[in-house]
Order: C-alpha cells, then structure tokens, then sequence
C-alpha cells in the first residue's frame, strides 16, 4: 500500500514538473510584503514575468539590457493592441507592464490597484519613480484619472484615440454610437444616475489644473474621422484645456493606410518617433527625494482604519487656516479616503479659517468641530500662522496640546495628523541650519501624544534645494499653486496608504504644560457686565468696504468705539483672551485682572487696513483655578497708523 501512495505521489510530481517546463520557469520571491509566485515566458524575444496581482493578471516585459533607473511603460486595457512602439522601446531599455483592471473603466476601485500595483514595483522592483503611461481607446479612462490622482510619478502620457468624456463614450451623449451595455456599467460602477452623469468631473477632461503644474507631457495620436470615439469629444478639448493650463500637449494624426472600425481602428505611423517621445521624457531616470523621512506614523492611524472598515461610518475633520479653508490637499484627502474605504459612509467636518493658527483653533475647536461631530480622525495645521501671528513658543505648546485633549477627551479612539506646512520664512530657517520654532511644536506635541507627524515645511525646502522645483514658479505662495498642493497631498496620501501602526494602550500622557488649553471654549459676548460705552450689535457688519471673514461677520459683536469706553467680564478659569475684529480704525486698550497690574494692548495689526482680521488676544493664560474678573478700557492713544480707537470683539476666550 505505501509503495502504491508513493508511486501516485511520484507521477504527480513528474506531471508537475513536465508542466512547469511547458509554461516557463515558476519562481517566489523572497522579498518584503506579498510578492506573487512568478511565471517566465517569451514575447516577441523578451522575457515576460506573469504573475497574479491582488488576483488579478499582471506582468512586466524585461529588457535585455535596462536603462540605468528601470524606465517603464504601463499599459492600460488592450495590452497587446500595436505593440509596435513597445518592442522598440524594450529594445532600448524599458521594461513593459500591465494589470488586469479591464472593464472597470478607471474608476475609484481600479486606481486603489494601480496604486499598489505602482507600489510594488517601484519599492519592491526597483522601477523608476516616474512611470510612461499608454492608453489606447478606453485606457484613456485609466491614465488620465490615475494620472490626475498622481501627477508626481508621471514622466509622459502617450494616449491612442482615448476616450477623454464617458459622455461622449460609453454614453453616446454626442455624436458617436455609444455602447448601452458598458454605459450602464460605467454608471453602475460610479454609482451615478444619468442625471448625475452629466455633471460628473471625474473624468479626464476635468481637474488637469495638477497635472499641468507638474508640466506632464501628453501626446495623442487619433484617426480625424473617429466616429467611435470622435476627437471633437475627446482629444481636442482635452488638449485645448490641457495648454490654457500650462500643460505641454501634442497631436498626431493618423491619416495613412486603412481606416478600421469606424475611424477608430488606424495604423500607427512612425511608432519610432513616437517611442522618442517617451524615451527622451523618462530618461535620464531621475530618483526625486523621498517622502519617508518627512514622516513620522508614532502610534499611527489604526484606531480610525479599524472604525472606517468595520463600522463602515467615519467622521474626519481638517483644523487649520487659509491652507485647509482653501480647497486643494483638504479635497484631495477626502476623496483618497472615500476611494480607500469605498463601503465607508463618511462626515467630513472642514474646519478651516484664513489667519487662524494653534491658539483660535483649541478656543473654536468645540463650537467649530465637536460641535458638528465626533471625529475618528483629525488633521491640524497651525505652524504658518503661527509665525504670523506671533504667539510664543510656549503658546504653541498649549494651544496644540490643548486641541489634542480635547479631542481625547471626546473620543480617547481618534487618531490625529499634524502638518507643518511650507512658506519663504521657514526655507530661510533652513537654509541658516535652524529648525523653525513653530515646526519644532508640531513634531514635539505629535511624538508625545502619539499623533502622527509630517513635515511638510522640510519637505518642500529639500526638495526646492534638490532643484525638483522652484518656489517662485512652482509653489509660488504660502497658499500654495495647484502644484504645491499636490506636494502635500502625495505625502499625505503616503501616511494613509501605510499599514497603520499599533496605536498602543490609548493612554493620555501627562500635560507637557499644566496650563494647555484643554477646557479652551468661547464665551459669547452678551455676558459683559457694567458696559460704559460698549454695546452689543447682534449682527455687525462693516460701514467700509474692507472684506472680511466668513463667520467673523453678520455675528453678535461687542463694540466700543470711543476712549474711555469700559466693561467688565467675569469668568471660570485659568487663561482669559479676546477674539476680536481688527480693522484700519482698531485702537488700543488697558485691561486688569482681579485689580491687579494694568496692562496695555495694541489691536492694531500690520493686515488691519487690508482686512477686518479675526485676531486672538490671550491676556492671561496662567491664572490660578477659579472666579475672575477682567475689566478692560479703550484708551486715548491709538496706533499712528490707524484711524481710530475701535473695539470689536466677537468671543470672549476661557480656558476653564
């Protein structure tokens, strides 16, 4: 009996052999993460690795002699459609690949597998970092959405009459046929009515304003009779929104030998010259700097995964200034998220104000994001207007840690991402060898609350220092150009495609400062007592035409225009301060505490004849717990650049 087990077992075991010869060499590799079992054949004279790839089909095509840095062409659908172009450029080094998203027309689901399929074989391969993509037909769906998601890793886009609006194909919304079939699809896959559909902007001819700033080079052959796919849908609009943006773009059309397929089937003239166009935009390989050092998971972000894939609910909030209020690396975040947890229904709270850093945000964090729900996960910038706004150092530590409380206090299962965002004051602290003061807070209140950390300040000088790009004609502004705000999404996107760390026993650690923010609330300006002078506009507006901010106006304020004008405010707490209106006619005030030592204050600001500013005041931030009284009057002088003695305030600001 055991000879007759061995006997099946060793004809099994040859049969396994003689197939192994029959398809190629079958090969493991050892390397980190799941690396898939691998298959050798031939195409066309070159070794062809196939494997399967989150089971998916997938290979490379190797060169027999690759260009230093392994510069790479991706395929999107219909991989072996003119492969003309391919052969030549694997014969001057470039390897080949392609993964199996077919009929998934390049949507949110089939972009999570391409950015891992990048993943793999750069950090795992070695492949270049910037990648040559090729979609021909519907593959123009995969490559300009993958492309508009990550214009950073793109060296060139060769596109073969692409499809550019899903209106026009699939849907048949103009002059071409359509297909039914896949436009129900592709509605099914975007979740879309047809109603939607026509004012969907995920899709290639929208929000190129990324991929333009990257200066992308784009070049689309196409048949001029295309009744499949018709140029005037598609490529020409495109090209024409590509170039009002910056973007580099070409045509070529394809006029000789037969035209198949309604126009849409052509041959490929001068695939030599088209392989140019690849080669000399990929090569030399360029290795831009790396993402990993400007981050630090600590005790990561698995708390927030964990609740967004089992619970499949999730409220994430973005606290900061003029950088987060703006639409740019906010926008890109949610989305990102919505496409990594696509069963995930999520709340996003946007919680950004122009000119506001770490001291508003712990005083407004109740009423601006607590209020409006409990976040899972929440992004803090604070260290631009930090600098602006000059609050000290230990001011910062307060107020950040202050915000990070509160929000443990909340909800002790939130994970929380500090930013430390770019402009000219910090590059020059780098260039001196200084770590900017407001940089240093950040990383220090992170590490010590486990909060993960990016520093995208030293990011953005390191990689102006490397010549990647320049702040003048890239970044261009500490609100940045759609460029910089790709430099900061792409690192944020990198911490959120990190395996989350283990956030450890969720403890909260000690203060860093007993006096951190961490009870900071509003108080509305109705409790002033004994006003002399002072009166309460329920919804004060400007008399000049100087702008203003959204929620700082058409609100309840307490206003004094004349010196000698007083009032008092009792309050509960150790830290007292006054959120108020600075504009060209803001004056100067004297205020005590308890009776004790008068002091003086200017409320005049460097912005005030360009803005009615919201401006934090902390008069007192290290009082003994208790009652207190705050008696506050405008004096007679006033600021020689102002034009008056007003007092505007529009929250009193209590740390409890």
């Amino acid at each position: 009996m055991a000879f007759a087990v061995l006997f099946r077992d060793m004809k099994k075991i040859t049969a396994l052999a003689i197939y192994i010869q029959l398809i190629g060499y079958l090969s493991v590799f050892a390397q980190s993460g799941s690396v898939p079992a691998t298959v050798s054949s031939n195409w066309k004279g070159f070794e062809k690795v196939s494997f399967k790839f989150e089971n998916r089909e997938a290979w490379y095509v190797k060169p027999k002699s690759p260009v230093p840095g392994n510069p790479w062409v991706w395929r999107a659908h219909f991989p072996g459609w003119h492969t003309e172009m391919d052969s030549i450029l694997l014969s001057r080094g470039f390897h080949v690949v392609y993964v199996n998203t077919n009929d998934m027309f390049g949507n949110p689901e089939a972009m999570q597998v391409w950015d891992n399929f990048y993943d793999f074989l750069v950090k795992q391969k070695q492949f270049a970092p910037k990648v040559a993509l090729e979609g021909v037909s519907r593959g123009g769906l995969y490559v300009y959405n993958w492309a508009k998601r990550n214009p950073d890793k793109i060296s060139c886009i060769y596109a073969e009459a692409p499809v550019c609006d899903p209106r026009s194909w699939p849907g048949g919304k103009g002059k071409g046929p359509g297909s039914e079939k896949d436009w129900a699809s592709w509605l099914s896959q975007y979740k879309l009515t047809e109603e939607q559909a026509g004012n969907f902007t995920d899709i290639p001819l929208k929000d190129l304003e990324g991929l333009a700033a990257f200066k992308v080079p784009i070049l689309h052959v196409i048949g001029l009779n295309d009744k499949i796919v018709p140029p005037s849908e598609n490529s020409d609009i495109l090209i024409q929104n590509y170039t009002k943006l910056g973007g580099p773009a070409s045509v070529y059309p394809m006029t000789r030998g037969e035209q198949k397929l309604d126009g849409h089937h052509f041959p490929i003239e001068r695939p030599d010259l088209l392989a140019n166009f690849i080669y000399h935009n990929s090569v030399p390989v360029l290795r831009p700097v790396d993402r990993t050092p400007y981050i630090e998971v600590n005790a990561g972000l698995s708390r927030a995964f964990a609740k967004f894939k089992n619970e499949r609910k999730g409220t994430v909030a973005f606290l900061g200034g003029s950088i987060t209020y703006n639409p740019g690396w906010r926008t890109k975040t949610a989305q990102y998220l919505r496409e990594k947890f696509p069963d995930t229904e999520f709340t996003f709270i946007a919680a950004g104000i122009p000119s506001l850093g770490s001291t508003p945000h712990a005083f407004r964090f109740e009423r601006d994001v607590l209020a409006k729900g409990t976040p899972d996960l929440l992004f803090v910038e604070a260290a631009v207007n930090d600098r602006g706004n000059g609050f000290s150092e230990k001011a910062q530590v307060k107020a950040l840690e202050g915000i990070l409380r509160q929000m443990h206090f909340k909800n002790p299962n939130a994970d929380v991402v500090l930013m430390a965002f770019a402009e000219p004051a910090k590059n020059e602290d780098y260039d001196a060898g200084r770590v900017p003061v407001e940089v240093s807070v950040h990383q220090r209140v992170a590490k010590h609350y486990g909060a993960s950390y990016i520093n995208l300040a030293k990011e953005v000088h390191d990689r102006i220092a490397a010549g990647e790009f320049s702040w003048k004609y890239d970044f261009k502004d500490l609100h940045p150009s759609p460029y910089g705000q790709e430099v900061y999404f792409q690192t944020i996107k990198e911490l959120l495609k990190r395996t989350p760390a283990d956030n450890g026993s969720g403890k909260l650690p000690a203060s860093l400062d007993r006096f951190s923010y961490e009870k900071a609330r509003y108080h509305p300006v109705t409790e002033a007592k004994k006003l002399k002078g002072f009166a309460v506009d329920p919804n004060w507006k400007p008399k000049d035409k100087t702008s203003t901010r959204a929620g700082f106006v058409e609100v309840p304020m307490l206003v004094g225009e004349a010196p000698g004008s007083s009032f008092d405010f009792e309050f509960k707490g150790r830290a007292v301060g006054i959120a108020i209106i600075s504009g060209a006619d803001a004056g100067k005030i004297a205020y005590t505490i308890d009776g004790k030592k008068v002091q003086s204050l200017d409320l005049f600001t460097r912005w005030s004849t360009q803005l009615h500013l919201p401006w934090y005041l902390m008069l007192a931030d290290e009082l003994s717990s208790g009652k207190h009284i705050l008696h506050v009057e405008i004096l007679q002088d006033k600021n020689e650049k102002g034009t008056g003695n007003a007092c505007r305030i529009v929250h009193f600001l209590v740390n409890e």
